[in-house]
């Protein structure tokens, strides 16, 4: 087992969109990877945008660590740049404009490093996901895997204490969308970090994480898994 990385979650979230009442409690410890499961309209975007500060809570509290990212309350709210939390959109939104490279070292690049050592460490992450080939291509020459591990890599170059992943295989072609899920359960299982997956396919939450919780009109309700995670029997 890879030594737990990031931080332990603890969240109670109040998000009020016209009708719509998001108020979800959860915890995740450091390390851990949850999937969050439930139908359209649920609520599981909308966590993770509140969690990412995207979206500002309406009440409730967000503790990251040792350090509170929301409390309506006293009406601490921490903007996303300064979370340390990465995020894999569904539709992965990278920079058409940039190289592979230049992609995944945007973030280090806004957190201040020099060019050369934003690269550097974005080098050395293609490298851990396999793609180091892909350095020089722009986002259009991918494919559907490919685009995926290069968001993934976006999304941890920063080491963030915190990782979600928002539906990160819907975009794929089913007769990908086994493989890049097998490889993706390795890739989390070695990064480590604390992680967060929204899916609806129970196939990923199966896959991915080591337990799983359900959203049902904005309420969480816990389901224990029945079997180990494939991140547990995979990698290690």
């Amino acid at each position: 087992m890879k030594p737990a990385h990031g931080s332990a979650l603890h969240a109670d979230v109040h998000v009020v969109r016209g009708a719509f009442h998001l108020r979800a409690a959860l915890q995740v410890e450091a390390g851990e990877i949850v999937a969050v499961v439930g139908p359209n309209g649920a609520g599981k975007s909308s966590l993770l945008r509140a969690l990412a500060g995207l979206d500002p809570v309406d009440a409730g509290r967000i503790v990251l660590g040792d350090r509170v990212l929301d409390d309506a309350a006293s009406d601490t709210w921490v903007p996303a740049a300064r979370r340390r939390v990465g995020m894999v959109f569904q539709d992965y939104r990278l920079f058409g404009h940039r190289s592979v490279l230049d992609n995944v070292a945007f973030g280090p690049r806004a957190a201040g490093r020099s060019v050369a050592d934003a690269r550097r460490a974005a080098a050395e992450w293609l490298a851990r996901l396999g793609i180091a080939d892909l350095a020089d291509r722009r986002p259009g020459a991918l494919s559907g895997g490919q685009a995926q591990r290069v968001a993934l890599a976006r999304a941890l170059v920063t080491e963030p204490d915190l990782l979600l992943l928002d539906e990160p295989l819907s975009a794929l072609d089913v007769d990908v969308r086994a493989r890049v899920r097998l490889e993706l359960a390795v890739h989390l299982r070695e990064a480590g970090t604390t992680t967060l997956v929204v899916t609806h396919d129970p196939q990923d939450a199966q896959v991915l994480a080591g337990r799983t919780v359900r959203l049902e009109a904005g309420r969480v309700v816990e389901v224990p898994s029945p079997t180990p995670s494939v991140t547990d029997r995979v990698g290690g």
